[in-house]
């Protein structure tokens, strides 16, 4: 299949941040499948000829080149809907949403402009249906499987963490690291910075007990109390309800041991204490570090599960596959 992708390249926009979870996971693994793929970065050209001129090099091109399907990875107002409309009558189009769980008018705006859009939200087609928009299709974060991968390598670390930094997550460290826990951290603004792919997926390989940790502000008051940036941060958070990321496919696709908090429909894609463990809150953080720690057993049965659950349901292969199923792109 002939496909266009619209997204950015790089992390952000920004190519010291290394290239973005799209590049990584929907080009190469499209690539990968045997389509023919046109990577499309709308921040780099919007940089360079502006708001406007990208739309209409964006437009141009698929004229020309016609391909079956043009996917979309939104960002902010980048785009003219306009330009969305038009180029449907030369391409059908689908828009990934990613994080409409707490971007929800930003998403339903944008969603009427697509032939077809995604939800990672396990409601999420129940919620546009009831909006009258019958074409959302369910999409939760997968795994590319040639690039997150077991590495026969020793254990190197207690404890790891690798994503943002956020008050929230600095919080819940420091209380690991006075209990006795050693935690090694990555990612944008922790000190020890960013981690190349390859050096994250080592990390994971190398690292015991692999963290997942919230990315919403916690409500729980000694967090609240710890200062007043994070009293500050969690009254300005707009992220209140918590949902599937892609860490957790992409940790378990890596044969890793992952103790992640718990998110509203984890249980559909993994079974707890088998497949993923979870933690509730805080105090149960640190209990259930301290159990695993001491059950290596246990550990490795839990990461083997997880990683065989990847590879058999959550590749980008099988997410891909009923995508373009239900666009009628494909059969099944």
């Amino acid at each position: 299949m002939k496909i266009l992708l619209v997204c950015m390249e790089y992390d952000y926009g920004d190519p010291s941040r290394g290239h973005s979870y799209e590049y990584y996971n929907f080009y190469q693994s499209l690539k990968d499948l045997g389509h023919e793929v046109t990577l499309f970065d709308y921040m780099t050209e919007i940089k360079s000829l502006g708001k406007a001129e990208m739309n209409r090099k964006l437009f141009n091109l698929v004229q020309s080149s016609r391909p079956d399907l043009s996917m979309f990875s939104l960002y902010t107002d980048q785009f003219y809907p306009a330009t969305i409309k038009k180029m449907g009558d030369y391409t059908r189009t689908l828009c990934f949403f990613h994080d409409d769980t707490w971007r929800v008018e930003f998403s339903q705006f944008w969603a009427n402009h697509f032939d077809f859009f995604t939800t990672p939200d396990v409601y999420g087609e129940r919620k546009y249906a009831s909006n009258g928009m019958l074409n959302a299709i369910y999409f939760p974060f997968g795994c590319n499987e040639k690039l997150y991968r077991k590495i026969k390598i020793q254990k190197k670390y207690d404890v790891s963490f690798v994503g943002a930094w956020h008050p929230y997550r600095e919080w819940l460290v420091k209380r690991l690291r006075m209990a006795g826990f050693s935690v090694q951290t990555a990612g944008h603004r922790w000190p020890g910075g960013m981690l190349t792919l390859e050096q994250m997926i080592t990390l994971f390989n190398e690292s015991r007990i692999n963290l997942n940790m919230s990315n919403s502000a916690s409500w729980d008051a000694r967090y609240l109390l710890s200062s007043p940036r994070a009293l500050l941060n969690r009254i300005r958070s707009p992220k209140s309800i918590e949902q599937l990321k892609a860490r957790h496919f992409e940790i378990n696709g890596c044969g890793g041991f992952q103790l992640s908090y718990y998110v509203e429909g984890l249980e559909r894609h993994y079974e707890i204490g088998k497949e993923i463990a979870i933690y509730l809150d805080p105090d149960d953080l640190l209990q259930k570090v301290t159990l695993y720690l001491a059950n290596e057993p246990l550990r490795e049965s839990i990461a083997q599960a997880g990683y065989q659950r990847t590879l058999d349901t959550h590749t980008f292969k099988k997410r891909f596959d009923i995508v373009f199923e239900r666009m009628g792109l494909i059969h099944g």
